[in-house]
Formats: structure tokens, C-alpha cells, sequence
């Protein structure tokens, strides 16, 4: 109660100094009109009241109140500091505060509306609540992610968002002082920016990927810049134009003392040609080493031994640059854990238009990342870098499976030899025994588990290494990785010269992973929920009632817990329990049948129409009975880059008859 009353005290002296303030005005407009001005003048001018204001003091003192006013509020109402982050002028159009650190240099990236996107040209705007598709971008500078809020897919999509960037987020050089315009001008890492669609469907496209050179602001003297940034397509579109960004570039605090333009063009532009002599050396040498690796035996020519990948905009780049190792911080806390992230991450083979089989694009990270699914490719490498970031010596193997079809998957080298095999797509992992063909037939060989059946190159970050033994199964490859005689290596300093972070400015730099935004109770119920309707519609449509089991639903959960435990660590654990609780839940004479299915997507419709696939699915949530009781439970688990691994178990329970 006494806070209370001293908040509205200090309110009423507020007031009450404003009141004062108007007394004021209007005691010096009566005094101006009656001693400085002639009587038949009957109005005055805005700047001779200004003027008349001023010389008493009324506007300074109006001032500091007004001051005072705003001190007031931040004090009562501003929470503790949070580091700088994205914030939206949009819907109420009005800025939210970003605490900046003053000893710190920030870039203000805002995006003003875009426009040319010729692809939506003829899309109607969207009525209220209805689904629409939409765009995000997505924006990864110097370790830091920021996403902006969906718009509506059109000609002009109405992008208005700001985010500050921290400009020497990883203290580049003395930590404690400010980046001034030449250390700014030495950063050559680009802000990446990724455009991604999202349909009704919740299906992403990657739209566009673009690497935007912000040091042109440098040489502005306001410290502000706009740009018309050009987005080009993906793919074999990489060279069609898809629209244009608006985006306006602003320092805080500004510079002193602006960059002359012709210094940033010649620091640019000795950049690139030095990009370009060590991309020229390498390829050199990369020229060399194959011929090199052609003379050993002339069947190499046929091996998949891979050097250079096409990303998303059709570079080609050394396959190396595509890894890194990579620490999850908290967000993965064990290796098959990071693997099961891998896998629930989906599996897309890159889009082609027309035939003419597959389209070979590796993704940069972001990329893969923003859009939450991608090909093999992108999935052994992100779970290469995983695997190095927990210290493991890890390797993406390049070769065939099944019936010769392309195939890369994840291979880890043991301190004591032992080497493991680790499909991305599936998060299965296999343990490598070679066979020995020189053997006695008696002699029993073990028999593989995997489904790989050559094996051509493997390669990291640091290490590209091509298999030169004589035959090039897998079943009998030796994995002595120091044995030059089987194994033919790349230099690692050449490797080095156009891998390693910061070797040159054509490499993108890689994000950190963020952590998910997914409720993961809130989810679960809310598909359950959309389940229970699917089911009694459908019961309804077939002429039967639908009676639920909330105990019986509840009793399921253990199971989904379980599964989901056994995809990462390859345990089963629990089963004893969840057995007993249901035999206890089902009565004497009773029947309980039960179906449990995976997914890696939330939507519930497309989930209940592949159920309905399953025979087995379909008995039970259309079977008829004496004392018939429905169940079903979900249980969404999440992982990192709002991933998500979706369990579903249907089950019934009726009373047997014969």
C-alpha cells in the first residue's frame, strides 16, 4: 500500500509541475502582449513566442521535466538488461528498446519492404485469418542468428524488421575496446542472408541464399547507407533474380570519421584477388594429386572420389569447407544425441525441373539449418561437425549402397582402431569388421550390418583421403588411415590454405545452433487433440461410436518415452512397467491391441492419413467390440532448430467374444 501511494504522489507532482508550466506560458504571453508589443497588434508569431519562452526559461525548464519524465519510466518499468537482440517495428509499428552496450560497435540492419518478386505477381492479398503462404528471412553475422516475422508471399512482401549486430561479437583483437572503422574494415565475414517459403502445408523452400558486403556503410559520413540487394534463385536458378530487398544500414555509435571509398574498394578488392590466388593454387595442386592418383591403377577412374561439391548458388568449393567442428553448447549433450538431431531433421533431395535424374547441391549450413530438411549430403556433414565438436575423430565416407546408388554416411576412427559407421539419415550406427579375403573358406567371416557397399574418398576438415586399395568394397576395407599404401592423402596444409576459417572470404562462416522454439507439451496435446477428431469422424463415417480412455491414453505414455530413448542410445529400457500397467488397466476377458508410429513433422492430418495406410493402424481405430475403448497419446520430443521427433500410439481395448 505505501508503494502504492508513493507512486501516485510522485505522479501528482508531476501533474501538478505541468500545470505550473502552463501558468507559466500563459503569465508570459499576457506580459509579452501588454509590455513588448503595441497594443493593436492582436497576434503573434510562433517564433516571438518562442523567443519570449525562451529568454524566461520556461522551454528549458519544460525540458528537464520532460527528462525527468522519461528517467522516471525507465526506472519504474525497464527490466534487468538483456544483451542486444532482433526487434520488429511492426504491428503496433513502434520500436522496441534493445539495451546497447556502449563500449560496443552495433550495426542496425533494417529491412524496408521488397519488391520485383515477379512470382507472386498474380497472388491476391491474403483475408484475414485466412492460411497464406509466407516468407522468413533468416540472418547469421559473426555467430549471431536472427529471424525475422513471417510476411505473406507477394510482389512486394511487406518486410519491416530491424536487427542489431553485434560488429566484433568474437573480440577481435583487444575485447575491451571499440571497433573503430579500420578494425571494422578488417572483418571481412559477410551477413548471410537466407529467404525461406513456408506454404500452408508448413513445406519449406530455400528461396534464396545471399552474401551481403556491409563495409560500404564505412565510408558513409552519416554512418548510413541503403541498399537494393538483388536476391538471385537456388539451384539451377542460380542466376534468375527472385526480387529485391530494400535494406538500410546504420552504425551505432556512428563514426567519427568515415573510411575514404577508395580505401574500402582497394581492401576489397585485394580480397578477392587473394581469394582467388589461393582458390587457383589449390586447384592446381588438386590437378596434380588426381593424375597422381590415376597412375596407381587405372580402375581409380571410376571411384567416387569427390574433391569439389556445388552449394546452393552453384560455387563449387573444396568438400572440406562444408565441415567444421561444431559444439551444440547445451542443446545436444552426447554424440547419439546429436545424431538422433540428424536424423529427425528432414531428408529432401535437392529439386530439379524436368527429368534428368538427381541434382547434385550441398547446402551451406544456414541454409540447411533455416530450412529444417536437406539431401544426404547435409546431414553428414552437419553430423561430422557434431561429432568433431565432441571430440571424436570424424569423417564423411563418399561411395555406393544398395545397387550402386551414391551413398555418403559418417565413419568415427576409435583411439584403440574400432571403426563405427553412422548412417545420418536414420541415426543407426554400425560397427566395421573387415573380412579378410585371403582367408580359408572354413574360417567364418562376420557378416555386415550395413547397407554400404564401396567406399571411394573420406574426408574432414582437415584431412581428404582417397582409397586406393585394390578393390574398393567395403566389407573388406582396411581403415588404417596412416597407411599411404591404401590410403593416398591430400597435403594438409593445402587443405588448410582454403578450409580453414577465415582462409578466404568465399567460405561462408558457420552458425551456431539455436535452441528450439517448440512447446513441447503444448504440441503434443494439441496434435492428440486433432487426432481424437480425425478418429471419431472417421468412426462416425463407418456408422460407429467412439468412446475415449483418458487412464488408457495416459498409460501409453511410458511406451513413447521409451522409443524414443531406444532411437538414441540403441537401449531398451521400461518395457517391464509399461507391460504390467496395461495388463493391470485391461480387464479379465478383455483384448488390447496397440500401434505406435514415428514421424519427424507436426501435421496431424498428414500424420492420421499415413495411419489409416497401416493395416495393422487401421484394425484398431476402426475395430468393433463389446465394451469397445479408444486411446491415443502423443509425444512430441524436441531438439535444437525446433526439430522434432513425433510419437503416436494408437490403441483399443473391447471385451472378447466368441
Amino acid at each position: 500500500m505505501t508503494g502504492e501511494t508513493d507512486v501516485i504522489r510522485g505522479r501528482t507532482g508531476s501533474s501538478n509541475y505541468q500545470m505550473d508550466v502552463h501558468g507559466k506560458i500563459r503569465e508570459v504571453l499576457a506580459e509579452s502582449l501588454r509590455d513588448e508589443f503595441k497594443p493593436e497588434r492582436q497576434q503573434l508569431s510562433e517564433e516571438e513566442l518562442m523567443k519570449a519562452l525562451r529568454h524566461r526559461g520556461i522551454i528549458e525548464d519544460a525540458i528537464k521535466e520532460l527528462h525527468f519524465t522519461e528517467d522516471r519510466q525507465q526506472t519504474e518499468f525497464t527490466s534487468t538488461p538483456k544483451p542486444a537482440t532482433h526487434f520488429i517495428d511492426k504491428e503496433p509499428r513502434t520500436l522496441k528498446k534493445a539495451n546497447i552496450d556502449p563500449t560496443r560497435r552495433y550495426l542496425h540492419l533494417q529491412v524496408l519492404g521488397g519488391k520485383a518478386f515477379l512470382e507472386h505477381l498474380q497472388e491476391s492479398d491474403p483475408l484475414p485469418g485466412q492460411a497464406c503462404s509466407t516468407f522468413t528471412l533468416c540472418v547469421h553475422f559473426r555467430n549471431q542468428r536472427f529471424r525475422s516475422k513471417p510476411v505473406p508471399c507477394a510482389c512486394e512482401p511487406d518486410f519491416q524488421d530491424g536487427f542489431l549486430l553485434e560488429v566484433h561479437k568474437d573480440c577481435l583483437g583487444d575485447g575491451s575496446k571499440m571497433a573503430d572503422a579500420t578494425i571494422m574494415l578488417s572483418i571481412c565475414d559477410p551477413v548471410q542472408l537466407v529467404l525461406i517459403k513456408t506454404d500452408t502445408f508448413s513445406e519449406t523452400t530455400l528461396v534464396s541464399s545471399h552474401f551481403l558486403e556491409w563495409r560500404s556503410v564505412l565510408g558513409s559520413e552519416e554512418g548510413v547507407t541503403n541498399l537494393a540487394v538483388e536476391l538471385l534463385g537456388v539451384g539451377s536458378e542460380c542466376k534468375v533474380s527472385v526480387g529485391v530487398l530494400n535494406i538500410k544500414l546504420e552504425l551505432y555509435p556512428h563514426l567519427k570519421k568515415s573510411l575514404p571509398q577508395e580505401v574500402i574498394n582497394t581492401q576489397l578488392t585485394l580480397e578477392r584477388q587473394k581469394t582467388a590466388e589461393k582458390e587457383r593454387l589449390f586447384l592446381v595442386y588438386a590437378k596434380q594429386w588426381w593424375r597422381e592418383y590415376l597412375q596407381i591403377r587405372p580402375s581409380h577412374n571410376s571411384r567416387l572420389v569427390k574433391i569439389f561439391a556445388q552449394d546452393e548458388n552453384w560455387v563449387n568449393r573444396p568438400v572440406g569447407s562444408y565441415i567444421h567442428p561444431l559444439r551444440a553448447g547445451r542443446l545436444l549433450d552426447t554424440p547419439r544425441q546429436a545424431a538422433r538431431f540428424v536424423n529427425v531433421l528432414g531428408y529432401e533431395r535437392a529439386p530439379t525441373v524436368g527429368g534428368g535424374g538427381k541434382q547434385e547441391q550441398w547446402c551451406t549450413l544456414l541454409a540447411f539449418l533455416c530450412r529444417n530438411k536437406g539431401d544426404c549430403e547435409d546431414h553428414c556433414n552437419l553430423l561430422c561437425s557434431l561429432l568433431l565438436g565432441f571430440g571424436l575423430d570424424a569423417y564423411v565416407c563418399v561411395g555406393t549402397k544398395g545397387k550402386g546408388q551414391m551413398h555418403t554416411w559418417v565413419m568415427t576412427c576409435g583411439t584403440d582402431g574400432a571403426i563405427t559407421f553412422w548412417e545420418s539419415l536414420t541415426g543407426h550406427r554400425y560397427v566395421h569388421v573387415p573380412i579378410n579375403p585371403d582367408d580359408p573358406p572354413l574360417v567364418e567371416q562376420p557378416r555386415p550390418l550395413y547397407p554400404y557397399k564401396t567406399i571411394g574418398c573420406i574426408f574432414n576438415h582437415k584431412r581428404f583421403l582417397a582409397n586406393c586399395q585394390p578393390l574398393d568394397s567395403v566389407e573388406i576395407c582396411v581403415f588404417d588411415l596412416n597407411d599411404e599404401s591404401r590410403w593416398k592423402p591430400m597435403s594438409e596444409e593445402a587443405i588448410k590454405s582454403v578450409c580453414s576459417p577465415g582462409s578466404t572470404t568465399s567460405l561462408p562462416p558457420f552458425p551456431p545452433l539455436c535452441c528450439s522454439l517448440v512447446d513441447s507439451a503444448a504440441e503434443s496435446n494439441d496434435i492428440e487433440l486433432q487426432l481424437r477428431v480425425f478418429v471419431s469422424e472417421h468412426r462416425k463415417d463407418l456408422g460407429l461410436a467412439t468412446v475415449w480412455d483418458d487412464q488408457l491414453s495416459y498409460l501409453l505414455s511410458p511406451a513413447l518415452a521409451a522409443y524414443e530413448i531406444e532411437r538414441i542410445t540403441g537401449i531398451s529400457a521400461g518395457n517391464e512397467e509399461f507391460q504390467d500397467s496395461i495388463r493391470r488397466a485391461v480387464p479379465d476377458g478383455h483384448t488390447f491391441k496397440g500401434f505406435p508410429i514415428h514421424f519427424v513433422h507436426r501435421n496431424a492430418r498428414r500424420a492420421f492419413a499415413t495411419c489409416l495406410r497401416s493395416p495393422f493402424c487401421d484394425e484398431i481405430i476402426s475395430c468393433r467390440g463389446d465394451q469397445m475403448r479408444l486411446a491415443v497419446r502423443v509425444r512430441v520430443f524436441t531438439y535444437p532448430e525446433s526439430a522434432c521427433a513425433v510419437w503416436i500410439m494408437f490403441a483399443c481395448k473391447y471385451r472378447s467374444v466368441l
